[in-house]
């Protein structure tokens, strides 16, 4: 493929999971002719930052930021931004606008303007019986007066709520891999709404996954009226982990993003 046509894919993960989560979409992108930055978040993957380190959403997205930072002036990325990994996502938006081509939100909480950047996600996290969360483990940091979450899913959660269409071999990686990650909650990310000319200003699409047991197909139907965006695809048999169970479908998607909106 000529370097012309080449686009930049820049994918971000869901909590306790980290780059290796993407490791079926980026070899096939790859295949594709494109460039693609599977990155860690902080305290996440291989980045070697302690939870405890993570005061702010800023601290949490810092590897994301130093990415976009380094981009160049005339370089534009599409943001693929799994479940909760849409809140970083629209940081790195808010700050960069001019850097990105399109934000692809994936099963994800999509921020709006007008709320808390954790809005939208613990609105999605209040819906969810908690019973739903099965063996995922709880903790706190912080201060008395300013708590701050932890958490980490458990092997039975992730089993029957986040792979449960995924190859087993997929769901045995992330028992290995996830890690305590901090919880998005307006105690980290603070009040203050992304700004609709910084994050408003990017082109976002949203792709329901519709076998997704964790974030329901209503609930993501939600989060799309909250904030609607530029346009709406739906992989059917996709659980929560689409790379995972349809990585074909959800490239064939990024394949048209890239085409339609850079």
């Amino acid at each position: 493929m000529e370097k012309t046509n080449q686009k930049h894919f820049v994918l971000v993960h869901s909590l306790c999971h980290g780059a290796w989560s993407w490791y079926k979409v980026k070899t096939q992108l790859e295949a594709a002719g494109h460039y693609v930055t599977a990155m860690d978040l902080a305290a996440s993957g291989i980045n070697m930052t302690r939870v405890e380190e993570i005061q702010t959403l800023t601290d949490y997205t810092k590897p994301l930021l130093e990415i976009m930072s380094l981009l160049g002036l005339e370089e534009k990325v599409i943001l693929v931004a799994h479940s909760m990994g849409g809140i970083p996502a629209a940081l790195a938006a808010d700050i960069f606008p001019r850097k990105i081509a399109a934000i692809v939100f994936l099963t994800s909480s999509m921020p709006d303007t007008r709320n808390p950047p954790a809005y939208v996600f613990q609105k999605v996290m209040a819906s969810i019986p908690q019973e739903d969360f099965l063996d995922t483990v709880y903790g706190s940091y912080g201060t008395p007066d300013r708590p701050l979450q932890t958490v980490l899913f458990g092997p039975e959660f992730m089993a029957k709520k986040l792979y449960q269409m995924s190859p087993v071999e997929d769901l045995e990686l992330a028992k290995m891999l996830v890690r305590v990650n901090p919880s998005v909650t307006d105690n980290l990310a603070g009040t203050r709404s992304f700004t609709q000319e910084g994050y408003g200003s990017v082109t976002r699409i949203y792709i329901i996954c519709g076998e997704d047991n964790i974030v329901t197909v209503e609930t993501q139907r939600w989060i799309i009226s909250n904030f609607p965006p530029k346009e709406v695809m739906e992989i059917k048999d996709a659980d929560h982990m689409a790379m995972n169970s349809k990585p074909q479908e959800l490239c064939a998607r990024l394949l048209e993003i890239a085409a339609k909106y850079t």
